[in-house]
């Protein structure tokens, strides 16, 4: 499957990838480069998912969730 990268630099990723990894317009995906190849993760830290708590989650600081996951183990 050739594509061609347009004058913007961009890609259309074909849309049977996009249905298997339910890519929606609008999804950040991260970029990096190995050896000869570009590879695309959908978070560009773990490589999975991202989560999102919805539009009306109450806003959290840094500390707050950091006391939150002390909990954990």
């Amino acid at each position: 499957m050739i594509k061609r990268v347009s004058g913007k630099g961009q890609v259309v990723l074909p849309s049977r990838i996009r249905r298997k990894l339910g890519l929606k317009a609008g999804d950040s995906l991260g970029a990096t480069v190995e050896g000869q190849h570009i590879v695309l993760t959908q978070d560009p830290v773990t490589g999975l998912p991202v989560l999102t708590a919805g539009p009306k989650a109450p806003k959290l600081t840094s500390a707050e969730v950091r006391e939150i996951l002390s909990d954990f183990p």
